[in-house]
């Protein structure tokens, strides 16, 4: 999609064009399921939610400070996985009934700073920081590549290391060309699940190694204690582990194209209109609830996992030693055949968040300059949404109905 091809309706309140996935019309409208097999086919958003949380921050960040806490905080990644899925669904809940984005609604929120809210200049100084994390995931792909298949080079030389970061770049923006929902899903699905099962296996197979846990470890690291010298790893985890506010804002978009807000249909205050709102809540409660699920196994078991072999040794990942050192979880319990095993497993997490970040990351700033542009006339013509080079949906905006219904009580 081209900037000339965005209809002039868009954000102009006139009716929407078919392909937009952010409009809400009478047309979309669908029953929400009411048996499991019905529901699990209308789950999605938390699988590309999970491949975004589950990625650089459990594979390097939740290991590292396994590796220099030990099982002494592991409470507060269940704390902290817990805490967060609530605000998440309670910004998702507020979408389906309101058909709006997350980010439009921090711009409700005064202050306003210009034009737009002061939560959305917060989101947009965070942005910026993120964009170093988002170097440091396609670094840590290409290193990961360039051991498994160094090119032109030895691993990890500057020419291989150059190479893969291309690769990884070009395939990266092929896939989210088209800008479709489905195959981020499908992607994020894949890599999600190869992930979570490898992780947990490892995890769950340690006390039958030399690296073996036990139920005092675990006792030890539920007394809700935080040791002198360990608060500035505690602080750390709890920002880091679990789903970000980044991902809480993202997951809103997700539902939006999954489809949630577009089958409730437009609030006309109707009684029809607030069973089918409770259904698609329902439904999208179930998708955020396993993708917590997923989230705090592979959370857990990576914490786990850099506890038993990684703070046992003193080892801890940081620098160009990174990935080597990371690798040292599976060689050191499986052999030498570990390291590869590892390598691919890093490759398909590293992927799987850079895939997620690249797919939302482009909505949010569309969304976000489409909404500054607008200002306080936001049914103005001459600010639709926006396209971007990565072909994201168009973002309208315009508000919405306003009238009350029954399915949009707190």
């Amino acid at each position: 999609m081209t900037a000339d091809s965005v209809p002039a309706q868009v954000g102009t309140g006139g009716e929407a064009p078919s392909d937009d996935p952010y409009a809400l019309r009478t047309g979309d409208i669908k029953e929400p399921p009411r048996d499991l097999r019905g529901t699990v086919r209308r789950l999605g958003p938390g699988m590309i939610l999970s491949a975004a949380v589950v990625g650089s921050g459990e594979l390097i960040t939740t290991t590292s400070l396994g590796a220099k806490a030990g099982f002494v905080l592991l409470w507060l990644v269940i704390v902290s996985a817990l805490v967060k899925v609530w605000v998440q669904m309670e910004l998702a809940r507020w979408t389906i009934l309101t058909g709006k984005t997350a980010l439009a609604g921090y711009s409700q929120v005064p202050p306003k700073v210009g034009r737009v809210g002061w939560i959305n200049v917060l989101w947009i100084l965070m942005d910026f920081a993120k964009m170093l994390q988002r170097g440091g995931m396609i670094g840590g792909t290409a290193a990961a590549f360039s051991i498994l298949a160094p090119i032109g080079g030895a691993p990890l030389g500057r020419t291989s290391l150059t190479v893969w970061t291309v690769i990884v770049v070009a395939s990266v923006v092929a896939l989210m060309y088209t800008g479709r929902y489905r195959m981020v899903e499908k992607a994020g699905f894949i890599t999600v699940v190869f992930f979570t099962l490898s992780t947990v296996a490892l995890a769950v197979g340690l006390p039958w190694t030399e690296f073996g846990y036990g139920g005092s470890d675990l006792a030890s690291g539920l007394t809700l204690s935080i040791p002198a010298g360990t608060l500035g790893f505690a602080v750390a985890m709890f920002g880091i582990t679990g789903v970000g506010a980044d991902e809480m804002t993202t997951y809103t978009y997700w539902c939006l194209e999954k489809g949630y807000a577009r089958w409730t249909g437009p609030d006309d205050g109707t009684e029809a209109r607030a069973r089918r709102a409770e259904g698609w809540i329902r439904v999208m409660r179930i998708d955020a609830l396993t993708s917590w699920v997923v989230c705090t196994l592979c959370t857990l078991s990576f914490y786990i996992i850099g506890a038993a072999i990684l703070h046992r040794q003193k080892l801890v990942p940081e620098g160009n030693d990174m990935i080597t050192t990371l690798s040292r979880m599976y060689t050191d319990t499986l052999g030498p055949a570990g390291k590869y095993l590892f390598l691919i497993g890093a490759i398909a997490v590293l992927c799987s968040t850079i895939i997620a970040s690249t797919a939302s990351v482009p909505r949010l700033w569309t969304n976000s300059a489409s909404s500054a542009s607008a200002g306080s006339d936001r049914r103005s013509p001459a600010a639709p949404g926006a396209s971007t080079w990565t072909s994201s949906p168009t973002i309208p905006t315009s508000p919405p109905p306003s009238s009350p219904s029954r399915g949009s009580r707190p």
